[in-house]
């Protein structure tokens, strides 16, 4: 996902506020979510949502005002309750790297109850994303 930072990103000091990142790792996810033909609104509509359980974010250094990112998204682990993505925010011009991340979700009911396993849609989905990368 190709992303450039605006002023309303940016902090006092110049440079990329920290929140920011976190929106644009979240959008790029879901972009991933639709490339693999699931459908948040209708995964809602189905009683499923995808809450992060854990974020794990190593910030290695700022991007600014201007700066054209690049947010590579992938399914790195699938253990059939919850979904592992890795995620690199990245300068389209240098390649230098400015957010390491890895994010987990687990599926839940819409009244907050955790799944014990992934619904089939969703199990379907992260298994095919998984084997597609394991053959790369």
């Amino acid at each position: 996902m190709k992303q450039k930072v605006y002023y309303a990103d940016t902090d006092a000091y110049g440079v990329v506020w920290h929140g920011a990142y976190l929106r644009w790792l979240e959008a790029a996810r879901v972009e991933l979510c639709e490339a693999m033909g699931l459908n948040l609104i209708d995964l809602k509509n189905n009683d499923i949502a995808l809450p992060v359980v854990n974020l794990n974010v190593r910030y290695k250094a700022s991007a600014r005002l201007n700066d054209n990112l690049i947010i590579e998204t992938s399914i790195t682990k699938y253990n059939g309750l919850s979904v592992t993505f890795s995620q690199l925010i990245k300068s389209a011009e240098t390649q230098k790297t400015f957010i390491e991340a890895d994010i987990d979700v687990v599926a839940i009911n819409n009244s907050g109850k955790l799944y014990r396993r992934m619904p089939s849609v969703l199990a379907d989905a992260f298994e095919r994303e998984v084997k597609c990368l394991q053959s790369v």
